[in-house]
This record gives C-alpha cells, structure tokens and sequence, in this order.
C-alpha cells in the first residue's frame, strides 16, 4: 500500500486528536506532583528504562540461550529494537512518541529465564493456581514487585501505559466481562479492581504501534539469529514467498555480495516493507474512521494499526516457517528441555523451602498459603536472567546441563 505523506501530516511532528495526550491523562493511581521539565508520559518511559527489571533484559534469552553467542539477540536488545520500530510508527502517525516508546520498553518485563521455554514451564507448574502469563507477569513488576520509591511500590505509571501494556495484543473481554481467549490472569484481574482498565476495549493507537512492531521486530530478527546460527539457510528462505522476493531483489541488485552482507539486506528490506505497510493501512483506518480522539480509537472496535491482508498473509507464513524450522529444530528443542529442566528444580526446591530465595523474598513467606508460596516462588523465578538461574542451579543440585 502508498503512503498519503499530505493526508496525515507525516514527519512533521504535531501530535493528532487520535494520539494520546501526557496533558489529559487519566492519571496514575497514586497522586504525584507533575514534573516541571518532562510530560507524563516521558516520566513512564524514564521510570521503565531504570527499573532493575529493564537491566535484567540484558541476559534473558529471545530464542537461543545467551551463553550460545554475544551477537545473538537477547531480551533487551529486542526490546530496544522494538521501541525503535514503534517510535517510527508513532512519528508517522503523529502519536505521542514517549508513550510508544515506553510500553515497547516495558512489554517483555514479564518474560522468564530461557524464553518461551520458562514461561510454559512455569504455566504447568502454576496450573492449580491461576496459571502463569507474562503479560500479567510484566503488570506485577510495575505494580508491585518493583520496590524503588518510598511512597508506594511499583512505578506508579499512567493509566494509559498500564492500559498498553495489558492491552497492546488486543481487548481481553468481551462487554459482558468474559474472557476472548479464556479466563483473564488473576493479576489482571487483581489490579482492575484498583484500577479499571477497561479491558473490553482496544488499547491506544500507542499500544497498537508497539504491539505491531513487535512482530515486526521479531520475525525479521529471528530469522536473522537463525540464518547467523546455522539453523536457517538463505536458501530455505524462498519456501516464504515474501522473503523469496526480498532474496531476488538483494541478489539482482548485489549479486556477488558476501552472505553476512546479504542476511542485513534482506532484513532492513524486510523491516521497511513491513514499516511502511503498517503506516499506509492505519492512514487509510484513520482517513475512514475519522476518530476525534484516542477514546474514538479504543471505541473503534477494531485495530487501525495492523498489516494489510497480502502482508497478513506475509507474517502468517514467516511464523510458520519460523516455528517450523527454527523454534522447534532439533538443536533447540534438546536446549529447551534441558532449560526447562532447570526451571522446574528450582520451583520445587523453593516451594519446598521459601527460605531458600532470601532477602525480602521470604518476608511474611511462613504465613502463606501453598497457592501464596507458589506465586511468592514464581515471581522470584521469573524475575531470574538466565545466567543467575542457571548459578542457583549449580549451588542447589550436583549437576547443571550446560545448555549449549
């Protein structure tokens, strides 16, 4: 699709009626002084960036175990790239760049040790309580299990950046509070209570930028961790008819060039393909809705930034290629189990003596229930890098898979 550059003012840096605003804010659930130099929402986006929970990032596995190669991503260097996808998407469209921003930093918060593998892990373990989710994970760091400012615990942020963060994939109930896609995780439900964010309509446009560059970022920089660790070929590329084109098009124009050279052309192609198609479809959402404000977005009953049906169908394939030949290989999965492995002798050691997880993660832990000790348990596990995970290990059990 074609970008309208004069329909929607591009690049020139005027926040739209559709874009949230820091000034008309709905606040944040513990009253503070507004900041005499920055808006509510760069406040969000500074609060996030120095959380111990940002820093932990650095060494929380995307896909492959960190220790496996210094130049594959990791949680935080795709969170960085996120933030900078959905910074671009939020320029185009004249949104509040901050707010963007800050919810693509703070939306892996909720991620485990060794990836989806954690995460799965911890569900099975968590099923007689409510399970676990990481979306609901990253709510709890911001609301509670952060403990940085004297007044109360968590960051305090915005209505609008709790709402993204909970809601950036899209409304969790239907308007009679059920759940679309089961029941609605406890924490969610939990902090509603406090807080309601009004989780049977569609987030801000901020959110759905974020949202969407995650996929964005995501496909392109997997496939080029794989083809980088041997598990993908350039070759197995042109099963995906989107990415056999973008193969073709780097080979006419630089048909002798080096095969490193060649993985970045196909990935900054594959990126802006996706960027501007993103941008021209929520333009044409925009130019037909015709919201007059960021209520008229979350009241518009569908999402305006998403792709076209033709890169639709693109991502679609690229996931299924990815979980194919990538997320399930062989070499991955042996790495998955043994991760897996780990994560579970630690939640049975802990469950078994809390006190074994020391500093405040055992204060008032004689007094909970097995449900509360469970949860107490996997808060302090998901908030584990893979490295410090994998050190518990080796001080808690005679043997440790190396994971490699």
């Amino acid at each position: 699709m074609t970008i309208d550059e004069s329909a929607l003012g591009f690049g020139t840096g005027e926040r739209a009626v559709w874009a949230s605003d820091p000034k008309h804010s709905k606040g944040r659930l513990f009253s503070e002084e507004p900041s005499r130099t920055r808006s509510e929402f760069q406040r969000d986006r500074d609060r996030i960036v120095h959380t111990t929970a940002f820093r932990r990032l650095k060494h929380k596995t995307q896909v492959f175990v960190a220790h496996e190669g210094d130049h594959f991503r990791t949680r935080l260097t795709h969170t960085i790239e996120v933030a900078q996808i959905a910074r671009a998407l939020a320029r185009a469209l004249k949104l509040d760049e901050d707010l963007a921003e800050g919810i693509a930093l703070v939306h892996d918060f909720g991620h485990t040790p060794f990836g989806h593998t954690g995460e799965d892990a911890l569900d099975e373990l968590l099923k007689d309580f409510g399970g676990f989710d990481h979306n609901a994970q990253s709510l709890r760091i911001v609301t509670e299990l952060e403990r940085r400012y004297a007044m109360f615990d968590g960051l305090n942020l915005t209505w609008e950046c709790l709402e993204g963060l909970v809601k950036h994939n899209g409304p969790l109930t239907d308007n009679h509070g059920a759940g679309l896609k089961g029941p609605v995780p406890k924490p969610i439900v939990d902090y509603c209570a406090r807080q309601d964010l009004q989780l049977a309509t569609f987030a801000g446009l901020e959110a759905q930028v974020a949202a969407i560059a995650d996929d964005i970022a995501y496909n392109t920089h997997d496939i080029d961790d794989g083809l980088r660790g041997s598990l993908l070929s350039l070759k197995m590329l042109e099963d995906v008819p989107f990415l056999r084109d973008l193969l073709r098009d780097a080979h006419q124009r630089y048909p002798n060039l080096e095969e490193s050279r060649m993985i970045h052309e196909i990935m900054r192609r594959q990126i802006t393909l996706m960027v501007e198609d993103v941008i021209a479809v929520a333009q044409k959402n925009l130019l037909r809705l015709k919201p007059q404000s960021p209520y008229d977005v979350r009241a518009a009953g569908t999402a305006i930034a998403q792709f076209s049906p033709a890169l639709r169908d693109a991502d679609k394939s690229i996931k299924s290629f990815l979980y194919t030949n990538m997320y399930r290989h062989p070499e991955v999965m042996r790495v998955r189990d043994q991760a897996a492995g780990i994560v579970r002798d630690l939640f049975d050691a802990y469950v078994s003596d809390p006190h074994l997880m020391g500093g405040h993660w055992i204060e008032g832990v004689d007094g909970l229930d097995r449900g509360g000790t469970a949860r107490r348990v996997a808060d302090y596990l998901a908030g584990m890098t893979d490295t410090f995970a994998i050190k518990q290990h080796r001080a808690l059990f005679d043997h440790t898979p190396e994971l490699r």
